[in-house]
């Protein structure tokens, strides 16, 4: 954008429509201009455009009144209303068995087919019977797994199942169309569009806090807006259908004012503790904010325990560590100490946020910055550093318009046409079932090959990025084939295998039968066939062969019972490397393999309470009669079969202890005598003074670090001699 260049955006809201004009300066913005309008009649309901017509009207009468002093307006960044986002987790699993390694395209076909299982779930929960009635304006993988495993990454992995879920966001087409619909008749084209949730979050809450779990609330007139932020990322959104106007009817019903005096009130109680309304009878009052909070507190308890039930609902149910607070509705009196109240969060966790909380941005005039400008700004700001926009390509000669968030991508055009992902993979060949050592195993046939895609006839992958105006043709992968496996494909056939266990050498023998018959390694399987192998093929039947199922029980995890439930210790159980890799004893070994097996430790309780960072003793360090000496007391006590367990003894697998953990209680004077011999000197009296610090002190007085304690007696005095 150049310096002079004035970007145009406008926030359309349940009650009003704010148009702004936004100049970008370097590396700050600038307001030059802004202007709201109240709609006239309901054009809108819950975020969405009910009446183009006139919102249509209103958007036309800022941009003349905006053109006087900026001159022609012809293009205008836009947000679609957050209420209308739909969030919907999904998963997919892939049975990935006997399976080259998994590649970067197979984990993007993946999660593609796990965000189209999201949008069929959004369609249906709405009763739409399509899901391209929807938008998919972003999505995050939560995890993957491997075998049930959770894994970092599936990119060369090996195993049974892979499964990645997702989370995704739907925007419905309705409401893209309806503001493009009230934009061409107000003469203005759309140049850019974002959300809002992400336009307030944007500004408000950079990346770098998106670890943090978050909850944004735009409070406006009609409907809350909440987006979540967790994990890095906007885990959900939300809306409920109270706001600000159930606080203004409240106050409206309550002294007798009109609905824009009402709102007047609300808003100046927001400022000042005392204002002075006049009702429709002429009369004028004095209202003191502790009385009207008074008296609107049926509202107040409605709209701070809706907007909590939600916060909650999305969060997992769980209170978030902090909730930011903008919007018109969020100035409304008290609501904020009410919202910390009901998520159980301090005062200073809940706070309303408003325009001057946005780094590097400047005004042409003295605007009122309140917490109500948050959005339009942001609207302007998302739309000039992250513009959300329309493309149309082609696939298979056939339409596709995108909403484009991020870079488009092959993938993301696929989702938005329709395909269903798992249509275009070919079909596995025939598979056969075998029975190897009286244990029936399937072997599938090849895998179906994945589509092939052209891009300007040249082939590409998923995430290859695609232009506006663009053609691809998809093909469907060929089917698989059916299996043609020899006996070598399946198992070890060497007759003799060398293994090494803890740096001992052994061989081990192999036999294969099929059908009773001796066969070569080469003898090619056929369907229902029955082969007896004899040679160990895990390492669990090499130990079981060699006599040593003596270490198998010691391979096995290190658990206990800590007042009667189920603790696995990973540090203390048993451990397998293979080559250098830690494994597991169902795993295959190769001729030549090097085994080394560590066995379960058996644990201190010292040991046990350092892991599970239990802290048995508290100690202080003081001085008595100027010697350092250090009091402790035990806080835990760990116990077995009712027998108290001493720091040096050991725990067993399979163990049934129980802790007592006491409270972390300070110390008194009276406590020393447990670690001192005290002893009274020979010239001392019968009384004696106890003293911290050179002050009198009681059995009773607490003591504290490096405190100096000392018991004194007062001498004797001798009595003076008598003569008779």
């Amino acid at each position: 954008m150049q310096s002079n260049e004035k970007l145009f955006a406008l926030d359309i809201g349940t009650r009003s429509v704010v148009g702004i004009i936004l100049e970008k300066k370097e590396d700050s913005y600038h307001v030059s201009d802004l202007l709201s309008i109240e709609h006239t009649e309901r054009a809108m309901l819950d975020g969405q455009i009910h009446d183009v017509l006139a919102v249509s009207k209103i958007i036309k009468e800022i941009r003349e009144q905006l053109e006087v002093k900026h001159g022609p307006l012809k293009r205008v960044s836009v947000a679609a209303a957050g209420r209308a986002l739909k969030t919907e987790r999904a998963s997919f699993e892939m049975n990935i068995e006997r399976k080259p390694l998994i590649t970067k395209e197979d984990i993007l076909h993946m999660e593609l087919t796990a965000v189209q299982q999201a949008q069929s779930s959004v369609a249906e929960k709405n009763d739409r019977d399509k899901s391209q009635f929807y938008y998919c304006v972003g999505y995050s993988v939560l995890y993957y797994s491997l075998d049930d495993q959770e894994m970092g990454s599936l990119i060369d992995q090996q195993g049974s199942l892979a499964k990645v879920e997702i989370i995704a966001t739907f925007l419905p087409r309705v409401v893209v169309e309806s503001l493009i619909a009230a934009l061409h008749r107000a003469n203005l084209e759309m140049q850019a569009l974002t959300l809002e949730p992400i336009a307030a979050i944007n500004v408000l809450i950079p990346p770098s806090m998106r670890r943090l779990n978050v909850a944004l609330v735009d409070i406006g007139a009609g409907t809350s807006d909440i987006a979540i932020t967790d994990t890095g990322t906007v885990t959900a959104y939300g809306m409920v259908p109270v706001a600000g106007d159930e606080i203004t009817e409240a106050i409206s019903d309550a002294y007798l004012l009109d609905f824009p005096l009402a709102e007047k009130a609300k808003r100046e109680l927001s400022q000042s503790d005392q204002i002075t309304i006049s009702d429709i009878l002429g009369f004028t009052t004095e209202l003191h904010k502790e009385n009207v909070i008074n008296e609107i507190e049926p509202a107040l308890d409605k709209l701070a325990d809706t907007i909590c039930r939600e916060i909650l609902s999305l969060n997992n149910h769980k209170s978030p560590k902090a909730v930011m607070l903008v919007g018109g509705g969020s100035q409304t009196p008290a609501l904020q100490q009410k919202i910390a109240e009901m998520l159980n969060l301090p005062s200073n966790r809940v706070a309303i946020r408003g325009i001057d909380a946005i780094t590097n941005l400047t005004f042409a005039k003295d605007f009122h910055l309140g917490p109500e400008l948050v959005t339009p700004v942001g609207i302007a700001i998302a739309a000039e550093k992250s513009p959300v926009q329309y493309k149309t390509v082609y696939i298979n000669d056939q339409p596709v318009r995108l909403f484009e968030v991020n870079k488009l991508t092959v993938g993301d055009c696929i989702l938005a046409s329709g395909i269903r992902m798992n249509q275009l993979y070919g079909k596995p060949g025939n598979a056969m079932i075998v029975s190897i050592n009286n244990q029936k195993i399937t072997i599938p046939g090849s895998h179906g090959e994945g589509p092939t895609i052209l891009r300007k006839g040249l082939p590409c992958s998923l995430e290859d990025t695609v232009e506006d105006g663009e053609s691809l043709m998809v093909y469907r992968g060929k089917d698989g084939e059916q299996a043609i496996v020899q006996i070598k494909d399946l198992l070890d056939t060497e007759s003799d295998k060398n293994i090494t266990i803890n740096n001992k050498n052994y061989t081990i023998h192999s036999k294969i039968l099929c059908n009773g018959k001796a066969v070569s390694a080469e003898h090619q399987i056929e369907d229902k066939d029955v082969i007896e192998y004899q040679a160990d093929a895990t390492i669990q039947e090499a130990l079981e062969s060699l006599h040593l199922s003596n270490m198998i029980e010691e391979l096995k995890p290190f658990h206990i019972l800590i007042n009667g439930k189920e603790t696995v210790l990973p540090a203390f159980s048993g451990k397998i490397m293979k080559n250098g890799l830690s494994c597991r004893l169902n795993q295959l070994f190769e001729n030549n393999d090097v085994i080394l097996l560590e066995k379960r430790k058996t644990p201190t309780v010292q040991e046990l309470a350092d892991r599970k960072q239990i802290l048995m003793y508290q100690v202080l360090p003081v001085y008595f009669n100027d010697k350092k000496i250090t009091l402790t007391k035990q806080l835990a006590q760990i116990q077995r079969k009712g027998q108290i367990l001493q720091m040096d003894d050991l725990l067993y697998s399979g163990d049934d202890i129980r802790i007592e953990q006491k409270p972390f209680e300070g110390f008194l004077f009276q406590d020393l005598f447990a670690f001192v011999n005290i002893h009274m000197p020979q010239n001392g009296a019968g009384s004696f003074q106890l003293l911290r610090n050179g002050e009198n002190a009681t059995f009773l007085t607490p003591i504290k670090k490096d405190d100096r304690l000392s018991i004194v007696w007062p001498a004797k005095t001798e009595s003076p001699t008598t003569s008779n």
